[in-house]
């Protein structure tokens, strides 16, 4: 039995000792029968816990960031009218840090056979799947004196997606593939490998492209135009090791990386390319083949939704023998990961001429942009010394990036917030020099 506010209140008043607000029922009978009696009374009037039910139903999905509502309904079967707090718990990246008291914590009136529902509102801290844990009901009696309490395990799982914030880059890059594809009045002429119409010469014109026999056939000079290679195979594969696990400002290199994997994603599926996805590091974590473009966005999101860095070192072998599985034909595969020299001089660069031999590969890597600002820093000799290191940093990094490039490699080095764009960028570059 748990004794309220309310009962310590009135021992107060009438002068009880403190030991009658143990829950030993025989020492509060002995000392105050008609407050004891009372609270008897009020415990037995309470509505029983054990009999109540509970269903959910609401959001089971949320992009991080976003707000989720999940519903419970609770079922008071009793002939008893339920006067309960309720508590929903969740784990703690549920809400924000400070609001988890005041959105989690309900109270309710349910009428002798009827129902309510309540609803808990989750704002997700962190990417994956959030489970709900037990509800905890305290069943008050009329008098608010004594209550009965306890748990229920009501499953319900939401899974916070990631936020894709690159997606407001989509717009410009997808005008710029309208170019590419001759949609538009600026036209990209000469370029594409796939022929898509015949036109009259004007000045300015690729003289490679005219077509002499159709010139000959008509009273002017014609000319071929072209548009970029459709249906081409995208493998997107993401290093999921421990140097994603490293991270840049608030941001974990992984997120990052998946942003910029979902807006690629989302411009060559419209580009009409085919796009699959590979998370590796020791085994694969993941793995989208085969997908419609309808459902091939949603279904990289929640592949990549519950994804987190392993503490263990990429296997590049391992990787590149994956890589090569899924991409059985000439493919563009795109691999995030990091520019750090060790990983990539001991691990990519011995298996990279198996990837290069038959496919166009592109590595993107996560660049701290606090390295740029401490290059920058004087004034002292503490900033001196960390501008020789943030230096020091860059030039290793552009020299790892020069033994990429050197095997054929096409480097994306950017910040977080300019990945994504910047890999959408060099993707629309490799498409337009008719290189996928």
């Amino acid at each position: 039995m748990a004794l309220t506010g309310r009962t310590a209140l009135l021992a107060a008043l009438g002068s009880l000792p403190v030991g009658i607000l143990a829950p030993s029922w025989t020492g509060m009978l002995a000392v105050n029968a008609p407050l004891s009696l009372a609270i008897l009374c009020d415990y037995a009037l309470a509505a029983p816990v054990r009999t109540l039910r509970f269903t959910r139903s609401g959001d089971t999905s949320v992009r991080l960031g976003d707000s989720a509502e999940v519903q419970l309904t609770v079922t008071n079967p009793s002939n008893r009218r339920l006067r309960a707090s309720l508590r929903d718990a969740w784990p703690p990246s549920s809400w924000l840090t400070g609001t988890e008291q005041a959105l989690s914590r309900h109270k309710v009136t349910v009428p002798a056979g009827e129902r309510r529902r309540i609803t808990t509102v989750l704002r997700p801290t962190r990417r994956g799947d959030r489970q709900a844990e037990r509800v905890t009901v305290r069943s008050y009696g009329p008098l608010g004196l004594a209550a009965r309490q306890g748990n229920h395990k009501v499953p319900w799982t939401v899974r916070v997606l990631p936020p894709f914030a690159s997606r407001k880059h989509l717009p410009s890059r997808l005008a710029r593939l309208r170019e590419l594809d001759g949609r538009t009045s600026v036209l990209i002429r000469g370029q594409g490998t796939e022929f898509d119409s015949l036109r009259d010469y004007v000045p300015g014109d690729d003289t490679r492209s005219i077509d002499w026999r159709a010139t000959a056939r008509q009273t002017t000079v014609a000319v071929r135009t072209w548009r970029p290679e459709r249906d081409r195979h995208i493998l997107v594969v993401l290093d999921t090791g421990r140097t994603s696990a490293g991270r840049v400002g608030d941001v974990p290199r992984l997120d990052a990386s998946m942003d910029a994997a979902l807006l690629l994603t989302a411009l060559a599926s419209r580009a009409g390319d085919r796009v699959d996805l590979l998370a590796y590091d020791r085994r694969v974590r993941a793995q989208v083949q085969g997908r419609t473009a309808g459902d091939l966005l949603p279904s990289m999101v929640n592949a990549l939704a519950p994804l987190e860095p392993e503490l263990i070192e990429t296997d590049a072998r391992g990787l590149s023998a994956a890589a090569l599985s899924s991409a059985p034909r000439r493919s563009l595969i795109v691999l995030l990961t990091s520019l750090d020299a060790a990983p990539i001089e001991e691990g990519l660069l011995p298996v990279l001429p198996q990837l290069t031999k038959r496919h166009t590969v592109l590595v993107a890597a996560v660049a701290d942009p606090h390295i740029q600002q401490m290059s920058t820093a004087r004034g002292s000799v503490d900033a001196v010394y960390d501008a020789a290191a943030a230096t020091q940093t860059q030039a290793q990094r552009r020299r790892t990036a020069e033994q990429l490039q050197r095997h054929g490699v096409t480097v994306v080095d950017a910040t977080p917030e300019d990945l994504a764009p910047a890999l959408a960028d060099a993707y629309l570059a490799l498409k337009a020099a008719g290189r996928l």
